[in-house]
């Protein structure tokens, strides 16, 4: 696969399973990875809230930002990073990868 080693990547789905706004959440050991389309464009994050540890997915998406269901704190999902309160930690932004029509993610932390 182009020099990168498919066994330290997470196949999502392949581009049919996203359309634009959808999204898929996957594991990689311990971790959950929620890839979203947004404009076409595939981004990943840690699906965890940093203000009370619940799942991100699910919550309404505004733009680049998800909000978490529960409390209401926003995440960029491009970047992880705290866009409205009451969390103030960043989460885990991950890789995506395109490679002959399949969708890959990892924790590289």
């Amino acid at each position: 696969m182009n020099g990168w080693d498919v066994h330290d990547w997470v196949r999502v789905g392949t581009r049919s399973d996203f359309l634009p706004g959808e999204y898929k959440v996957v594991w990689d050991g311990d971790t959950p990875i929620a890839v979203y389309n947004i404009d076409g464009a595939l981004y990943a994050i840690e699906d965890t809230c940093t203000h009370d540890g619940g799942d991100l997915a699910g919550g309404e998406v505004f733009g680049f930002e998800v909000e978490c269901p529960r409390h209401g704190a926003r995440f960029d999902v491009r970047t992880g990073a705290v866009t409205k309160p009451p969390a103030y930690e960043p989460i885990a932004s991950f890789p995506v990868r395109e490679e002959d029509g399949a969708i890959w993610t990892r924790d590289d932390r």
